[in-house]
């Protein structure tokens, strides 16, 4: 593999576009807070592949890491390249266990290039599903919606389900997994009626809330007279604590994100002592907990996906000079489905 890489060095690419933290914003982010930057690629040591990546994932927590505090991923650094998760294929190898050809998911995005250990590179088959599912339905958005509804707060037969930004990557599969799990009625709440009619019409859900309409808590006691059992918690403040409002007896929680609050000025949040009252149980997560069941998530969902059981939508920004527009709409609710930039 070593003579494989010094005889096409030359073909190789020698640099490559990335984008950078130019400056952490206070509020909102702008496009003033990335740079496009060309850097030097390295050459390759043992162990070592070069990937050009194909595809890019864009998701919310991203903002959360622009900011310089503690969590429970470090922030981005500035004059340095954004991560996330990506696609793309193997150009190059001095690893033994990856060859040149091969498609590989990793976290090395927000670059066009890029030059990993190969021990951190995932190979997938692009045969089983399209490459980019690997980065939805297949990915770690996908992951999430799994095990938030099967362990965090888990959906049994004949529950009623509530998913927040549910036209959203994790939400518009939530809600296909709830009813392939037994729920029997699944409502959703997303923003204007174009996503709510997409709801209804090809994710499956029994009832949807417009929240930018306002009263959101009358329109889900419309939608769940009875109360809801498990609630999948993308947002955060009113719709957390609606949500709390509308728990059955044991409901269950799970905490996925809170995205309403993630430029500041979050919401006021529950009420922890109704909650306590109710019996209910309002559980985090952090998806990383989730990879050892992986492989086992991969298996089933692609099933679902060939037959048809889970739909997904992608929203598709062209070129890694778009990386921040995706960046920015994601976090303004512009995207249907999953928010991905195509890199080449």
């Amino acid at each position: 593999m070593q003579n494989q890489a010094t005889q096409t060095a030359t073909l190789l690419p020698t640099t490559s576009r990335e984008i950078q933290l130019a400056a952490r914003p206070t509020g909102v982010p702008t496009a003033e807070h990335f740079a496009l930057v060309e850097r030097a690629l390295p050459e390759l040591t043992a162990g070592q592949i070069l990937v050009r990546n194909t595809w890019m994932s864009v998701d919310p927590y991203m903002r959360g890491r622009m900011d310089d505090r503690p969590s429970y991923i470090p922030p981005f650094q500035l004059g340095a390249a954004l991560e996330g998760s990506a696609i793309g294929v193997v150009i190059a190898s001095r690893s033994a266990e990856i060859a040149v050809g091969a498609t590989v998911s990793h976290f090395a995005g927000w670059r066009e290039y890029a030059v990993l250990e190969a021990a951190t590179a995932t190979p997938v088959d692009p045969e089983l599903a399209a490459p980019q599912d690997y980065l939805s339905a297949l990915g770690t958005t996908g992951l999430t919606a799994y095990a938030a509804l099967t362990d965090v707060a888990p959906v049994r037969p004949g529950d009623t389900v509530f998913i927040s930004a549910a036209a959203g990557a994790v939400g518009s599969v939530a809600g296909q997994i709830a009813k392939a799990l037994g729920a029997k009625r699944v409502i959703g709440s997303a923003g204007g009626p174009v996503k709510n009619a997409l709801l209804l019409a090809e994710f499956g859900f029994d009832a949807a809330v417009d929240y930018r309409a306002g009263d959101l808590a009358g329109q889900l006691a419309a939608a769940a007279p009875e109360g809801i059992d498990v609630y999948l918690d993308s947002v955060g403040g009113e719709h957390l604590r609606v949500a709390v409002e509308a728990l059955r007896p044991r409901g269950r929680v799970a905490l996925v994100g809170a995205i309403s609050g993630y430029n500041g000025g979050a919401e006021a949040g529950p009420d922890l002592y109704k909650a306590a009252t109710k019996e209910a149980s309002l559980r985090g997560m952090l998806v990383n907990s989730y990879f050892p069941i992986f492989g086992e998530y991969i298996a089933k969902a692609a099933g679902w996906l060939a037959d048809g059981t889970l739909r997904t939508r992608e929203t598709v920004y062209e070129g890694l000079e778009q990386a921040p527009a995706a960046l920015l709409g994601v976090l303004s609710g512009a995207n249907t489905g999953k928010m991905l930039v195509r890199l080449g």
